[in-house]
């Protein structure tokens, strides 16, 4: 009995000589994955650009194209972790004296180990093309909120000013329309461009503060009345049409600035649900690649015999 433990004793304290993990099956099961993921991403490139047209009402809608880029990225996930995994299961050694479970679980250990190693090279490869998009948006970002304040931060300093001047240009050139067109040949440039001065800062600070004063509207109605030749009446109507024209682009520019952030949000999520996703079908390919081929040897040497 004494020899029977100490027979037990020496069989659990052997270590087997070769590891558990088997790197070449892995790192095969890796590059296949990342080469699909970016044959796919390549091809939701190409669809995608389809759906964006130049044509105005012909571009699928931002929802439209969100909800397709969501699809495409679960759908790359799963084919390329998909392949990746049963690749790294298939090409692997098999693994002897150990239990059913223990073969399992490392079969699937192999396949998450793929799946990790496939998008860290993806995000190695494409981390470049990445950072230039995300800066990209924020660019566009950064050109759509000075939009949206029409230069708000204008005659704090010579270059915002120049900004604020830049943004509100249109506007002030409306209310600012002589009624008769040959008065813009008239002499008085000087004059005409102080009004502009004028109404531009006038312009910059209501759009800071989020509304236009009472004594800057009047004042507004009569340097338009003056500079065009309008009546009183038609100053002001004109004042506030241009004012409602502007408020109500803010409110489109506030409205896409929106929409773009809870998409972004939307995509963000998305793409953590579809690299889940991933990983567990990484995960099961490789244990079913395992198992087909455990089977296979076992057929092969059952019909050998």
């Amino acid at each position: 009995m004494a020899r029977t433990y100490m027979a037990d004793d020496m069989e659990a304290s052997v270590e087997s000589a070769s590891s558990a993990v088997s790197w070449g099956p892995i790192i095969a099961g890796a590059f296949a994955a990342s080469a699909l993921t970016f044959i796919l991403m390549l091809l939701g490139s190409g669809l995608g650009l389809t759906m964006v047209s130049p044509w105005s009402n012909e571009s699928a809608s931002v929802t439209t194209f969100a909800a397709s880029t969501a699809i495409w990225l679960v759908v790359v996930q799963w084919l390329s972790s998909g392949v990746g995994g049963y690749l790294t299961g298939r090409l692997r050694t098999k693994w002897v004296g150990i239990h059913t479970d223990e073969t399992f679980f490392r079969d699937t250990a192999h396949g998450f180990i793929t799946w990790a190693l496939a998008t860290l090279l993806v995000v190695f490869v494409l981390g470049s093309a990445l950072s230039s998009a995300i800066g990209t948006g924020v660019q566009a970002a950064s050109n759509v909120a000075s939009g949206a304040v029409m230069g708000a931060s204008a005659g704090t300093t010579a270059n915002s000013g120049s900004n604020g001047s830049n943004a509100t240009s249109y506007f002030v050139d409306t209310l600012f329309r002589p009624a008769d067109p040959a008065r813009l040949a008239a002499p008085g440039a000087e004059g005409d461009a102080a009004a502009a001065a004028q109404a531009t800062r006038i312009l910059a600070a209501s759009a800071a503060s989020g509304q236009v004063s009472d004594s800057d509207k009047t004042y507004l109605g009569q340097l338009v009345a003056a500079r065009t030749g309008l009546s009183e009446a038609d100053a002001k109507a004109r004042v506030d049409a241009v004012l409602a024209q502007a408020q109500e682009a803010k409110a489109k520019v506030q409205q896409a600035a929106d929409t773009a952030r809870k998409a972004s949000a939307t995509f963000a999520l998305v793409g953590t649900l579809s690299l889940v996703i991933g990983a567990f079908i990484a995960a099961a390919a490789a244990a079913l690649g395992g198992r087909q081929r455990d089977d296979q040897e076992a057929l092969f040497l059952t019909t050998r015999n």
